[in-house]
């Protein structure tokens, strides 16, 4: 599938989108963050601030400033991640707003006997929300209304925003244009993520707003892409264990080839949240147990 990698973070400056909306990206640029993570700012004399971003010096002040004198009424968050939620709790401390959204960091499933949490230190685990927003509920601040949609999947508690009134959702980590999103056991799920994207194709926003990278625009096409390319990568694991039992690297080294070699552990564990899934519908199974480290065979 295509990604759009052409993106201007403009540090520091707050990006008009449309009337009532401005992103400011996050001068925290990495392999898995882009060119940073995007925080978004809702309204005019009153507003919303979606996603403060880390716990990073000078982060407030620059959203603040951007702010101009109006009233933050309320600090939103799609999922707790260090590069979007940690940033909530110094917002609060110098506005007074509320932080409202997602529930508390939380695993998609128990860990395994002996597994460990290879993505342990990505997680939020002081967030703590003082209200928090369950699938479908409308919340309004600043005079604008936003429905909460739940979909797990990159987090087991992910949520995007959508606009009421308009074709826009803010697609946080779930869908960006820039990029497939990292899946990872324990703290992601497969099958979750697909229902996810099931989801939104049943919905009518056709403009995301994304955590990191740019507008996606025909998102619906957009969706159905990432859909096509998940089912694309189930079948090339099934091809691979078709060939006999693989290891999860094995498999990297073949499916990945292209990708730089620094970013396979990552490519692994995306590989490790599909035999993951395929192992609960029956069509493959671990040796000896189920983990990064286990081998692959097709049932039956």
């Amino acid at each position: 599938m295509k990604h759009d990698r052409t993106f201007d973070p403009q540090y520091g400056t707050a990006v008009e989108l449309m009337p009532g909306v401005r992103r400011l990206t996050v001068n925290n640029p990495g392999p898995f963050t882009f060119h940073g993570t995007n925080s978004y700012l809702l309204g005019t004399s009153r507003l919303i601030c979606v996603d403060p971003g880390p716990a990073l010096e000078g982060q407030v002040d620059t959203i603040l400033k951007a702010a101009q004198g109006a009233v933050i009424e309320a600090i939103l968050i799609t999922h707790t991640h260090v590069d979007h939620s940690p940033g909530a709790r110094l917002l609060k401390e110098r506005t007074g707003a509320e932080i409202i959204g997602c529930g508390p960091h939380r695993p998609a499933r128990a860990l395994l006997e002996n597994e460990v949490n290879p993505l342990d230190a990505s997680g939020d685990k002081d967030y703590a929300p003082d209200r928090l927003l369950e699938d479908g509920e409308m919340f309004e601040a600043a005079g604008i209304s936003l429905e909460a949609v739940a979909t797990p999947g990159h987090t087991s508690n992910h949520l995007c925003f959508a606009l009421a009134g308009e074709p826009v959702l803010l697609s946080a980590d779930h869908v960006m244009g820039w990029s497939t999103s990292v899946v990872a056991p324990p703290d992601g799920s497969m099958r979750d993520y697909m229902a996810s994207i099931d989801k939104l194709l049943a919905r009518s926003e056709t403009v995301y707003l994304p955590g990191h990278g740019g507008i996606v625009r025909n998102a619906i096409d957009y969706v159905r892409d990432l859909k096509r390319h998940r089912h694309d990568r189930e079948a090339s694991i099934l091809h691979e264990l078709a060939k006999g039992e693989r290891s999860i690297p094995e498999i990297v080294s073949v499916l990945y080839a292209a990708v730089d070699p620094a970013l396979h552990p990552a490519a692994g564990l995306s590989v490790f949240a599909h035999l993951e899934d395929l192992a609960d519908r029956g069509r493959v199974e671990a040796s000896p147990e189920l983990s990064l480290a286990a081998r692959y065979r097709l049932t039956g």
